[in-house]
């Protein structure tokens, strides 16, 4: 399977099952979208019919580039074959996933009432509550306990808001670390904020205990305070803003990104994106928002090629950035094409419900933090463990093997199968495929992919 597209003047060829990327003119491009169901002769009468007025295309240099296509087929990097469809099937049946990270909801509460939050500002459409320390020792003994081999383990502090419930994050990181040595486990902790309850005291201590942060931010300032408002309707921009610079100023090269969320108020999010860069921000997301149809700022059919293009404005922009000695990493143009596809990723998904979960204030199980507080997602609790194996066994099937939709997608091998919980909201059933993500996760690869092609010249 070939994926053949243009962008930013770039005549790009992927071959999708070994990762090649190849760069062409555009004769050589339309010589390969023939080669596999044109007689040879008949493509170079076609390329002489087309091109024959340019001087340098004549029936000897088209012949030659049939052998050069050839070669390179001869060779696994054009029309190669999927090696490993059988190995990943058989592997996937046999398979059983090891839980290694969790989704802390230490906090269903928040300081902010943002009117497009998924959790309902912050309290997961239930009641408000903070972790107790005793839940939190417990989820994290769980953890330990169902992680088999594993060294590495991943623990992300989430909301609400999880500043709210500072001391309690506090103390489950350093009765994390106790039991590091004990069990011979690695604990690697993340932590999601809105920035509000940001100072030097919780700068401090995540320069210390936190592999990551990530600061929600949307953009510009009438952007972001549109829908980012405090609880008296006033937006949060003027607040967090110099919170967040200060923040990123002394975690220096420690990892953070700042999270931004697109609507249908802004579908030209790159002016965000480039407002946040030029703020001094230079690891950056912006994800498209989970909403319901029919809501005020949800995507529609109609944005969709806008956002498309947006997508392109942002690569060809990262690219002069990066000449210019200005560059940012954008999180979804991250990609790695000299590993080639990663069989565990196709097999995996995003492992949610499987190797991933969410952990309510009250010990609650939920495949992960879109499911919280729905009964019929409950997995059990981290008392009992899982009480719901079934529901686990069904989140093991939301990836690109088992999905049908999957099957032909030129993507398939850079995608985990997409996400169960958009599928859910969007089909109302986590194995269905939400198609509107899948276009947009297509277009980010080909602009990832050119970027990439651009830095090799």
């Amino acid at each position: 399977m070939i994926h053949q597209y243009k962008l930013n003047g770039y005549n790009i060829v992927l071959d999708v099952y070994s990762g090649s990327v190849h760069l062409v003119d555009e004769v050589a491009y339309d010589m390969i979208a023939l080669f596999e169901t044109t007689p040879h002769q008949e493509i170079i009468a076609r390329m002489l019919a087309k091109y024959g007025q340019r001087e340098d295309v004549n029936e000897a240099e088209l012949r030659e580039c049939l052998d050069d296509i050839q070669a390179l087929k001869d060779a696994g990097k054009l029309f190669s074959q999927d090696l490993w469809k059988d190995v990943e099937q058989e592997a996937f049946e046999h398979t059983k996933p090891v839980l290694k990270a969790m989704c802390l909801h230490v906090a269903h509460t928040c300081n902010l009432n943002c009117d497009y939050c998924f959790a309902s500002q912050g309290n997961y459409h239930g009641d408000r509550a903070l972790m107790s320390f005793e839940v939190g020792k417990q989820a994290l003994d769980f953890l330990i306990a169902s992680s088999g081999s594993r060294v590495n383990l991943e623990v992300d502090f989430f909301g609400g808001e999880p500043l709210m419930n500072w001391d309690v994050v506090k103390q489950l990181v350093a009765y994390a670390r106790t039991q590091e040595p004990i069990h011979h486990k690695n604990f690697r902790f993340t932590l999601t904020t809105n920035g509000i309850l940001l100072n030097d005291e919780v700068t401090e201590f995540c320069n210390k205990e936190m592999h990551n942060v990530v600061l929600s931010l949307d953009g510009r300032k009438e952007v972001h305070d549109r829908l980012r408002k405090n609880l008296a309707g006033l937006g949060s921009y003027d607040i967090i803003v110099p919170k967040f610079q200060e923040f990123v100023k002394k975690r220096g090269d420690l990892s953070y990104y700042m999270r931004g969320t697109f609507t249908h108020d802004n579908v030209d999010f790159t002016q965000d994106i480039f407002h946040m860069a030029d703020l001094g921000f230079t690891e950056l997301s912006m994800e498209p928002v989970v909403s319901p149809p029919g809501e005020p700022w949800a995507l529609t059919d109609e944005d969709l090629p806008k956002l498309f293009q947006q997508y392109e404005i942002l690569a060809k922009e990262m690219i002069k950035r990066k000449k210019e000695g200005r560059p940012f990493t954008f999180y979804h143009y991250m990609i790695d094409l000299s590993g080639g596809p990663c069989l565990h990723k196709r097999m995996s998904g995003c492992g949610s419900g499987t190797e991933y979960l969410a952990v309510t204030p009250w010990g609650e199980l939920f495949p992960c933090h879109q499911f919280v507080n729905d009964p019929a997602y409950s997995m059990g609790n981290v008392w009992d463990g899982i009480t719901n194996p079934q529901l686990g066994e069904k989140f093991h099937r939301c990836n690109v093997v088992a999905n049908p939709d999957c099957r032909d997608c030129w993507a398939r091998l850079y995608c985990a199968g997409g996400c169960a919980a958009n599928a859910y909201h969007a089909r109302g059933d986590i194995n269905g495929t939400y198609t509107y993500g899948c276009e947009l996760f297509k277009k980010r690869i080909e602009c990832a992919i050119m970027i990439q092609a651009a830095e090799q010249e």
